[in-house]
Protein backbone atom coordinates (compact mmCIF):
# COMPACT_ATOMS: atom_id res chain seq x y z
CA UNK A 1 0.00 0.00 0.00
CA UNK A 2 1.20 3.40 -0.75
CA UNK A 3 2.36 5.24 1.91
CA UNK A 4 1.39 8.67 1.02
CA UNK A 5 -2.26 7.49 0.81
CA UNK A 6 -2.30 6.24 3.75
CA UNK A 7 -1.28 9.49 5.50
CA UNK A 8 -3.73 11.09 3.18
CA UNK A 9 -6.69 8.87 4.13
CA UNK A 10 -5.87 9.15 8.56
CA UNK A 11 -5.33 13.04 7.56
CA UNK A 12 -9.01 12.71 5.91
CA UNK A 13 -10.85 10.97 8.71
CA UNK A 14 -9.05 12.74 11.49
CA UNK A 15 -10.00 16.26 10.25
CA UNK A 16 -13.89 14.70 9.95
CA UNK A 17 -14.16 13.48 12.86
CA UNK A 18 -12.71 16.30 15.05
CA UNK A 19 -14.65 18.65 12.75
CA UNK A 20 -12.47 21.83 12.76
CA UNK A 21 -9.41 22.90 10.92
CA UNK A 22 -6.31 21.24 12.18
CA UNK A 23 -2.40 22.12 11.70
CA UNK A 24 0.04 20.06 9.71
CA UNK A 25 1.74 19.71 13.30
CA UNK A 26 -1.56 18.64 14.88
CA UNK A 27 -2.12 16.22 12.12
CA UNK A 28 1.26 14.92 11.84
CA UNK A 29 0.78 13.95 16.03
CA UNK A 30 -2.04 11.83 15.37
CA UNK A 31 -0.82 9.71 12.30
CA UNK A 32 2.47 9.22 13.65
CA UNK A 33 4.42 10.73 11.20
CA UNK A 34 6.38 13.90 10.72
CA UNK A 35 4.55 17.86 9.35
CA UNK A 36 6.68 18.04 6.07
CA UNK A 37 5.24 14.70 4.80
CA UNK A 38 2.20 16.02 6.21
CA UNK A 39 1.95 19.25 3.95
CA UNK A 40 3.34 17.22 1.06
CA UNK A 41 0.03 15.06 0.99
CA UNK A 42 -2.38 17.75 2.07
CA UNK A 43 -0.57 20.09 -0.74
CA UNK A 44 -2.02 17.27 -3.20
CA UNK A 45 -5.57 17.50 -1.82
CA UNK A 46 -5.93 20.77 -1.98
CA UNK A 47 -4.60 20.79 -5.60
CA UNK A 48 -7.53 18.33 -6.21
CA UNK A 49 -9.93 20.21 -4.24
CA UNK A 50 -10.15 17.85 -1.60
CA UNK A 51 -9.26 20.43 1.05
CA UNK A 52 -9.02 23.56 2.15
CA UNK A 53 -5.81 25.36 4.09
CA UNK A 54 -5.48 28.35 5.84
CA UNK A 55 -2.36 29.94 6.43
CA UNK A 56 -0.96 31.77 9.56
CA UNK A 57 -0.46 31.27 13.14
CA UNK A 58 -4.65 29.94 13.09
CA UNK A 59 -4.04 28.54 9.74
CA UNK A 60 -4.51 24.57 9.30
CA UNK A 61 -6.60 21.81 7.25
CA UNK A 62 -10.23 21.74 6.49
CA UNK A 63 -12.07 19.12 4.37
CA UNK A 64 -14.24 20.37 1.49
CA UNK A 65 -15.85 16.90 0.35
CA UNK A 66 -18.36 15.26 2.77
CA UNK A 67 -17.29 11.65 3.64
CA UNK A 68 -19.67 9.78 2.04
CA UNK A 69 -18.90 11.60 -1.00
CA UNK A 70 -15.29 11.32 -0.91
CA UNK A 71 -14.32 8.01 -3.29
CA UNK A 72 -10.84 6.61 -2.26
CA UNK A 73 -9.75 6.51 -5.98
CA UNK A 74 -10.42 10.30 -6.03
CA UNK A 75 -8.14 10.53 -3.17
CA UNK A 76 -5.29 7.75 -5.12
CA UNK A 77 -5.57 10.16 -8.09
CA UNK A 78 -5.02 13.47 -6.01
CA UNK A 79 -1.60 12.18 -4.75
CA UNK A 80 -1.19 10.23 -8.84
CA UNK A 81 -0.35 6.79 -6.54
CA UNK A 82 -0.12 3.34 -7.78
CA UNK A 83 -0.97 0.93 -5.67
CA UNK A 84 0.79 -2.52 -7.47
CA UNK A 85 4.10 -1.78 -9.05
CA UNK A 86 6.98 -3.94 -9.95
CA UNK A 87 9.63 -2.70 -7.75
CA UNK A 88 12.28 -4.52 -9.71
CA UNK A 89 12.40 -5.85 -13.33
CA UNK A 90 13.92 -9.62 -14.47
CA UNK A 91 15.57 -10.52 -17.63
CA UNK A 92 16.64 -7.84 -20.34
CA UNK A 93 15.32 -6.82 -23.42
CA UNK A 94 18.25 -7.09 -25.26
CA UNK A 95 18.94 -11.14 -24.67
CA UNK A 96 18.12 -13.52 -27.09
CA UNK A 97 16.03 -15.81 -24.72
CA UNK A 98 11.95 -15.27 -25.28
CA UNK A 99 11.25 -15.23 -21.29
CA UNK A 100 14.24 -13.00 -20.27
CA UNK A 101 13.53 -10.38 -23.31
CA UNK A 102 9.71 -10.82 -22.50
CA UNK A 103 9.00 -11.38 -18.72
CA UNK A 104 9.47 -7.21 -17.73
CA UNK A 105 6.47 -6.51 -20.25
CA UNK A 106 4.36 -9.32 -19.31
CA UNK A 107 4.80 -8.23 -15.84
CA UNK A 108 4.07 -4.43 -16.35
CA UNK A 109 0.68 -6.07 -17.87
CA UNK A 110 -0.33 -7.84 -15.13
CA UNK A 111 0.71 -5.33 -12.75
CA UNK A 112 -1.20 -2.80 -14.84
CA UNK A 113 -4.15 -4.90 -14.58
CA UNK A 114 -3.95 -5.58 -10.80
CA UNK A 115 -3.66 -1.64 -10.03
CA UNK A 116 -6.81 -0.99 -12.54
CA UNK A 117 -8.90 -3.37 -10.45
CA UNK A 118 -7.43 -1.69 -6.96
CA UNK A 119 -9.02 1.18 -8.12
CA UNK A 120 -11.85 0.45 -9.11
CA UNK A 121 -12.52 -1.62 -6.28
CA UNK A 122 -11.35 2.04 -4.22
CA UNK A 123 -14.54 3.43 -6.49
CA UNK A 124 -17.06 2.03 -4.77
CA UNK A 125 -15.28 2.69 -1.23
CA UNK A 126 -16.16 6.15 0.67
CA UNK A 127 -14.16 8.18 2.85
CA UNK A 128 -17.63 6.96 5.41
CA UNK A 129 -17.17 3.41 4.74
CA UNK A 130 -13.06 3.27 6.14
CA UNK A 131 -15.06 5.64 9.16
CA UNK A 132 -17.82 3.25 10.00
CA UNK A 133 -15.27 0.43 9.29
CA UNK A 134 -12.72 2.05 11.70
CA UNK A 135 -15.38 2.77 14.40
CA UNK A 136 -16.53 -1.57 14.32
CA UNK A 137 -12.52 -2.06 14.61
CA UNK A 138 -12.54 0.03 17.80
CA UNK A 139 -15.76 -2.33 19.08
CA UNK A 140 -18.49 -0.15 17.92
CA UNK A 141 -18.30 2.67 20.49
CA UNK A 142 -19.34 5.78 19.67
CA UNK A 143 -17.64 9.12 21.03
CA UNK A 144 -14.63 10.39 20.65
CA UNK A 145 -11.83 8.08 21.60
CA UNK A 146 -9.47 10.20 22.50
CA UNK A 147 -9.83 12.92 19.54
Amino acid sequence: MNGLFCVAVHALIYLDKRGEQLSSEELAANICTNPARVRKVMAKLKKAGLVATRAGSVGGYQPLVPPGELTMDRVADALEVRFVEPAWHSGGTDLPCMVASGMAGVMDGLFDDLDRRCRARLSQLTLADLEEELARAAGGEEGDHGL
